[in-house]
């Protein structure tokens, strides 16, 4: 069963956390959850907004990017943010797990946040290159214009301000949309396997 994921804010055992960091990634692993909890401290009192710049930025700098098959040996995982913050690398699913988790640590309820698949232009306004890709979503309100998290570029940018980023669908602990679509038509964790183990891990590393 998966407890306290649809819940109007997230909450973590930071501590096991970092302990947990030290046991699988040394003293590296635990003073970048370290360095996360104190991020995730001092955003707390702030606005919304810059609840979504801290974040984007925290992980942005931190973490390097670098595909499954480096990182884990594996074709495509979904790492934990604490697998994220441990190996100090991951790719673009990676980034926005992380990121999406800390927005809900800090408040932010889950029907504001999505977790997006798009075709990402590569290239150029004329290229014809396009690669799949992953960014986080915030809805101020449910009909509104989404601002954007992505690792590609530092800056929260609302989705019309990115018009290299094809949507394809998005999903949360509550929900999955086709495209832009305004009602969900599935359960993501019966759909997405990788999500529903994702979920899972991160409950055992003290994250819910």
């Amino acid at each position: 069963m998966l407890i306290g994921v649809g819940l109007a804010t997230a909450s973590g055992d930071t501590d096991l956390m970092e302990r947990l960091a030290g046991e699988r990634f040394g003293a590296a692993g635990s003073a970048s959850v370290r360095a996360w909890r104190q991020m995730i401290a001092d955003a707390l009192p702030l606005d919304d907004l810059e609840k979504l710049q801290r974040t984007n930025t925290f992980f942005n700098r931190r973490i390097s990017f670098d595909d499954d098959a480096t990182v884990w040996k594996e074709a495509d995982y979904w790492a934990t943010p604490l697998e994220t913050l441990g190996r100090g690398a991951g790719d673009c699913e990676d980034f926005s797990i992380a990121k999406y988790m800390s927005l809900r640590l800090l408040g932010i309820p889950a029907d504001k946040l999505r977790l997006i698949y798009v075709r990402a232009q590569i290239g150029g306004a004329q290229s014809t290159l396009s690669q799949a890709h992953m960014v986080v979503g915030f809805y101020p309100s449910p009909e509104a214009e989404p601002l954007v998290l992505d690792n590609l570029i530092g800056e929260v940018r609302p989705a019309g301000r990115r018009p290299d980023l094809y949507p394809i669908f998005s999903f949360n602990s509550a929900g999955l949309w086709i495209g832009g679509a305004t009602a969900s038509s599935a359960d993501p964790t019966a759909r997405l396997s990788r999500w529903r183990s994702v979920l899972v891990r991160m409950q055992q590393e003290g994250l819910q």
